[in-house]
């Protein structure tokens, strides 16, 4: 028995298209088929603004805390950012996750991993400020690091540490210090 369906196959050019080696293929049968447009994304980082950096190796917390406040200064709400991180722990960007209000800011790894990934970053420690100028990790603080680290081991980007600062007078706790991560 024959199958009743035939096949033909043309080839299209795009209209107004200004890609001309873009051919889309259109298959036609006696079976009606419908189609949906998909979109084609480009997905690219763009550079906000510079801080000064000396690039040497991240070997301390203390440093990350001075680029963490050269980014943003003595704000009255929280930040929370990741310090972008090449395979010799050198800054190759610092990406601001989240802008919170006077006591918290909310974090999700997707947010938090995006710009490590598109950055091809070995690495990032991560970083947030507490206005009241208390250092000592919330129960959230705790939990939210432990989901980053995991997501970081599941992309294969080492999470370093977690340090709140206290912007006015850059002191700071580390999580990797205090034995938290």
């Amino acid at each position: 028995m024959k199958n009743s369906h035939t096949h033909k196959t043309e080839h299209v050019e795009p209209k107004g298209s200004d890609n001309l080696t873009n051919k889309v293929c259109k298959e036609t049968t006696m079976t009606q088929q419908s189609f949906t447009t998909t979109p084609v994304f480009n997905i690219q980082m763009v550079k906000e603004k510079t801080v000064l950096y000396n690039g040497n190796r991240l070997t301390a917390p203390e440093q990350a805390a001075a680029a963490f406040c050269a980014l943003v200064g003595d704000p009255d709400r929280e930040y929370f950012v990741a310090l972008l991180l090449d395979g010799k722990n050198k800054i190759t960007g610092i990406y601001q996750v989240s802008q919170g209000s006077l006591n918290q800011s909310i974090v999700h790894p997707r947010e938090t991993f995006k710009a490590a990934i598109l950055a091809n970053s070995a690495a990032i420690i991560l970083a947030h400020n507490h206005p009241s100028g208390d250092l000592a990790p919330s129960r959230e603080d705790i939990e939210i690091t432990r989901r980053l680290k995991e997501a970081g081991d599941l992309l294969g980007i080492r999470v370093l540490d977690h340090i709140i600062v206290d912007t006015e007078t850059q002191k700071y706790n580390s999580f990797n210090e205090s034995g938290l991560i």
